[in-house]
């Protein structure tokens, strides 16, 4: 490979570009992107990296900026963002939030999650309208290493610990929209390290260190404590994180082959069924795999790990046989031999 030479080239922007070339997919050669610019240093080394990465990936680099106006000094700072970014010669695309709730609290998790889907819901109708095939953002592996660890504290199953994914869909259409996270291989030092070396502006959000959240207690407790004993733990786990999106995404074919030979051979297509007695002659790790498996594609819905587990325990060998709600109308029955799945039934004729 020859390594193009020129202003601000580092081993930090070798270490992205050789990811992305590796990764085609995540942010493809030619595409237009509108990045999440928050100000923070994650988002402003993200920033940073890609601009200067432009002339070989050959990008149309589209910047957006949401002001959840929580903060009185919140429409400044977007102004000042603006300014710096107009000097860059770049646009800025700013949406505020019109009317906002209160501010997030120690016992309300609305607020949040309403921040979290108006930015994603405005990014998307951006994204629509200057014609980008992907929204990026600037999680790190940071990020992904405290996701990891609250899903863990939490009991989740598999799945949510696959979390933050490197590329997944943001919204379905007739032009499918991806979120892209480039940044997962670098932690915040390692984001942080660049702004200073860059001589990057920082906008600074006081929540970040508010540690009634959750996730800030796990960052300035947890993970340096961490890093002291195994530095580069952040990343690592992340690393984790990634192979267990691989299982995930891909795990699902082996686990497929398993439930066919499951299937009851009365079963009809609108009521699968699986036999009850070879399931539950599988290893309880199997037993609860296939399970989750078998529920999720026929129902569309995930059952969390502690009805799942209940519903296995009610299962083996000896229990009498029973039924279990699922929600969302589905019904799961069984007798000593097989296990049936119930749809929902139909709506009544007006």
């Amino acid at each position: 490979m020859i390594l193009p030479s020129g202003p601000r080239w580092s081993p930090d922007h070798l270490r992205l570009h050789r990811h992305l070339r590796r990764h085609p997919e995540l942010l493809p050669e030619g595409a237009t992107l509108l990045l999440a610019v928050s100000g923070g240093q994650d988002s402003m080394a993200m920033l940073a990296l890609l601009l200067d990465l432009q002339r070989l990936h050959q990008w149309h680099l589209q910047l957006w900026h949401g002001d959840h106006r929580w903060r009185p000094e919140s429409g400044r700072q977007a102004a000042e963002l603006a300014a710096w970014t107009a000097a860059q010669g770049l646009t800025l695309h700013i949406d505020r939030w019109e009317q906002p709730p209160a501010a997030p609290n120690t016992t309300d998790q609305h607020s949040e999650a309403g921040a979290r889907a108006w930015r994603y819901g405005q990014l998307e109708a951006r994204a629509r309208e200057l014609g980008a095939s992907h929204v990026v953002t600037a999680h790190t592996a940071s990020d992904r290493a405290e996701t990891l660890l609250l899903h863990l504290a939490r009991g989740s199953h598999r799945r949510g610990l696959a979390s933050l994914r490197s590329l997944r869909p943001l919204a379905a259409g007739s032009s499918p929209l991806l979120l892209a996270r480039p940044l997962l291989t670098f932690s915040r030092a390692d984001t942080g390290r660049l702004c200073a070396q860059l001589d990057l502006p920082l906008l600074h959000d006081p929540c970040n260190n508010d540690r009634r959240y959750s996730r800030n207690r796990v960052r300035a407790e947890v993970l340096p404590v961490l890093e002291a004993l195994h530095p580069g733990a952040a990343v690592r786990i992340s690393t984790q994180a990634e192979r267990l999106v691989d299982e995930v995404n891909w795990g699902g074919e082996l686990v497929d082959l398993a439930l066919q030979a499951l299937g009851s051979t009365s079963a009809s297509q609108a009521t699968p069924a699986l036999q009850r007695q070879l399931l539950v002659g599988l290893a309880p790790a199997n037993q609860r795999q296939l399970l989750h498996r078998w529920l999720e594609r026929h129902t569309k819905q995930v059952l969390a790990a502690r009805p799942l587990e209940d519903v296995r325990q009610r299962l083996q060998s000896g229990q009498a046989p029973g039924s279990a709600h699922l929600g969302a109308g589905w019904q799961l029955r069984w007798d000593r031999s097989t296990l049936w799945l119930d749809p929902p039934a139909p709506p009544p004729p007006p």
